[in-house]
């Protein structure tokens, strides 16, 4: 995987400690750490219902420790922007396009040296959607790594991480009880959010 911002040595430090001191003055809460054994792990980042959940999900990912990595859709890495979205963990997925993106992003966790966290919003979009995608699922199964359940609650603010969640192989099962874990929790634009 690239080098990325949360590899950067001094910048990693300097960023960690503008990230606590700006979430802390602000009234956030940082909850959890990164569970044992889940160095090389899949985050659900939910609910996604906002551009303002990028520069937080950065912010918790260094107060936490984080090495993140996260998809966003390709517009966000067209020129000029593309360099620095792949700087701060990004990969760009080409939503009009058939790709084997789940077997690519599952043995890019596998080969990464070292711990690495894939960060995916099960929405696939900050649109309302009554449907999760369930690519970080079978990215999670086919990579042998955990899910653990991230989130951001914009409603008590509070972020971190939850649970972690290993999949079984019951896709309809496992997605009812990671959607159960979410039902309270409320993005930016509740409005938005639905884990029914």
């Amino acid at each position: 995987m690239h080098r990325t911002i949360f590899s950067t040595p001094v910048v990693n430090t300097c960023l960690r400690a503008a990230s606590r001191g700006f979430l802390r003055a602000t009234g956030w809460r940082i909850e959890g750490e990164l569970p044992p054994g889940a160095a090389k792990a899949v985050l659900i980042a939910a609910p996604h219902t906002s551009n303002w959940d990028l520069p937080y999900t950065l912010m918790v990912a260094f107060s936490l420790r984080l090495n993140i990595y996260w998809m966003g859709k390709a517009s966000i890495f067209r020129f000029p922007f593309g360099p620095v979205m792949r700087w701060l963990g990004g990969i760009a997925v080409d939503r009009s396009k058939t790709n084997n993106l789940v077997q690519a992003s599952a043995e890019a966790l596998v080969r990464a040296d070292g711990p690495v966290q894939l960060v995916v919003p099960p929405e696939g979009t900050r649109g309302k959607t009554r449907h999760w995608k369930t690519g970080f699922y079978f990215i999670a199964l086919e990579a042998r790594v955990p899910i653990v359940l991230a989130y951001m609650d914009y409603h008590d603010k509070r972020s971190g991480l939850g649970p972690i969640f290993t999949p079984t192989g019951d896709v309809e099962a496992d997605m009812a009880a990671i959607k159960r874990f979410y039902a309270p929790i409320r993005g930016k634009r509740a409005d938005l959010f639905t884990s029914e």
